[in-house]
Formats: structure tokens, C-alpha cells, sequence
């Protein structure tokens, strides 16, 4: 059958496009291989009404309220391929499935790759972050460490002490010049220049000097890739964020590809589950509006 759009990703965005065209009773088709970008955290915050729940448990009340529509349709499994078609575009899945529609919603995410540093992955989501407004409140004003990735990290530097007494590991990723020194010492963040060796305890950096730092969180800037690549395989553009590639949309979330429309952390340079709800929203909207006023 043709739907009248799939959407590729079933996490907060991809829900909420979904969601949007639902209410307009618009048949459509949601694939979804069912790994949320914030899986590893324990609890949700800085979204309105959900601040504090479980990131599985928001999913879960979400994909139900979506699916109580007559016209959607789930499918978890992953989408391995994406082409244009004569009629739209098609998608096909890792069992040989293939699923045709009129516009293409990606919602497909990003794969976090962390620093190479023992301990370190454990720890994702957990008491090593990257988002000080999604986790730096729960920290109470406590010990927090920055592990630096490049001079991009000056960023998390500079906002962490408004979270607690920040201490910023250089680790040979860069030096600060004389002015970032004196802004750093402005906003009282304590400079390590000493190697990471690994992390321990809850959040507990290990030094090469044998120096054990204890901390009661640690923010790093993790390098970001596509989750999936069916938008590469569509021939869409990206832009290079401070994190990584993100896919380029306009105002209202079409990609460069006419009828493709993405959302989320796949098309932002930075993003949280506030943040990607809005997004899906508005690409749900501009979906359906092309549906209505395009011929094809």
C-alpha cells in the first residue's frame, strides 16, 4: 500500500511528527529499531509535565497515546534503505520489506562516540554527561569535571560553574590561550593539565600521576555520527555542527530533498527531548501541509 508518509525513527521527534499527522488523519507508518538517543540515562529533564520520569517511560506513554489512531501503523525493526520512487519514495527493511509513501519524515538520530578513556562509556548517562541543563541540577551544586575533547570544551568550562565547583582536564586535547586562562579563572574553574588515565567510582578521575580527582559528575563533548543512512543514500545535505553532521533543513524542516523532511537530533546541531519534540511538531505540520498543497 502507499502510505501517505513514513516516518524513519520513533523516539521523541519521530512521535511527535507522527503525532501531528495523525490528528489530521493522515495514514502513515512509523519504523522504529527502538534505540533512543538518552536510553542510558536514568531519569528525563528540562521537558515540561515530564521532568524527573524515566526516558523509557515518557517513550512508552507516547508511543501508546500515537497508536490509539486508527491510522497509524508501528513497525520495529531498522530501516536499511531509502530511494525515490516514481510516486514518492520507498523504504526498505533489514527483513527485505519494502514500504512506500508520499513524503519521508527522518527522525533517525545520532550515534554518541565517546573519548577513549577506560571507564568513561560505563558511565554514559549515568555520572558522565553532555548536557548541563539536561543533568547539571541533579549534581547539587556538588564537584563537577569537564573532560576537554578539543578548545570546543571551553563552552562546558565557562556554564558548568553555575552547576557546581567545575574543574576543567585539559588532557592534551588543547592549551588555553592566556585570555581563555583568565576567563576561566573568572568564573573559578580549576585547570588540569595532567593526563586521564581512566575513571572510577562514581565519576572519580584517574590521573597518569597517580592523583585520584573525586567528583560527583563529569561532562564531556561526545563526536556525532548519523544513526542511519538513509538520508545520505536520498543524496540530502548536511551541515558540520560543532558535534558532528546534521542534516540541513529549511524553517520548516524539508530537507534539500523535496518531500523529504527531517527532525530531532539527526537535523539540529545540539538538541535535547524539548527541543526535538518541537522539532517533530513542525516537521508533522510542514508534512502535512505539503501533502495538501503539492501535487506530488
Amino acid at each position: 500500500m502507499m502510505y501517505e508518509a513514513i516516518i524513519v525513527g520513533g523516539s521523541y521527534a519521530g512521535m511527535s511528527a507522527a503525532l501531528q499527522l495523525a490528528r489530521a488523519r493522515r495514514r502513515i507508518l512509523v519504523v522504529d529499531q527502538g534505540s533512543r538517543r538518552n536510553r542510558f540515562a536514568r531519569t528525563s529533564h528540562g521537558f515540561l509535565g515530564q521532568d524527573g520520569r524515566a526516558p523509557e517511560a515518557i517513550a512508552a506513554d507516547a508511543r501508546a497515546q500515537l497508536t490509539a489512531y486508527p491510522t497509524v501503523e508501528w513497525i520495529d525493526a531498522r530501516a536499511e534503505l531509502g530511494a525515490r520512487t516514481e510516486n514518492g519514495f520507498s523504504v526498505t527493511l533489514e527483513n527485505g520489506d519494502t514500504h512506500d509513501a508520499r513524503r519521508l519524515v527522518l527522525a533517525t538520530g545520532v550515534v554518541d562516540s565517546l573519548p577513549d578513556i577506560p571507564g568513561l562509556a560505563e558511565r554514559w548517562g549515568q555520572s558522565v554527561f553532555h548536557c548541563p541543563y539536561c543533568h547539571g541540577y541533579e549534581l547539587g551544586n556538588g564537584r563537577i569535571g569537564v573532560l576537554a575533547v578539543s578548545s570546543l570544551s571551553m563552552h562546558h568550562a565557562f556554564m558548568l560553574p553555575d552547576w557546581g565547583s567545575t574543574t576543567l582536564f585539559l588532557n592534551g586535547a588543547f592549551v588555553p590561550d592566556a585570555d581563555q586562562r583568565a576567563q576561566l579563572d573568572r568564573r573559578g574553574v580549576a585547570v588540569e593539565e595532567c593526563a586521564v588515565e581512566k575513571i572510577t567510582g562514581e565519576a572519580d578521575v584517574v590521573l597518569t600521576d597517580g592523583r585520584v580527582v573525586k567528583l560527583d559528575g563529569l561532562f564531556t563533548m561526545p563526536r556525532t555520527s548519523m544513526a542511519s543512512p538513509l538520508a545520505e543514500q536520498l543524496g540530502c545535505a548536511f551541515e558540520e555542527g560543532p558535534m558532528g553532521p546534521f542534516l540541513r533543513t529549511d524553517t520548516v524542516k524539508e530537507t534539500t530533498v523535496p518531500g523529504v523532511f527531517a527532525c530531532g537530533d539527526a537535523a539540529r546541531a545540539a538538541g535535547s527531548v524539548a527541543l526535538a519534540v518541537g522539532d517533530g511538531a513542525m516537521a508533522g505540520a510542514a508534512t502535512h501541509q505539503s501533502l495538501m498543497f503539492r501535487a506530488s
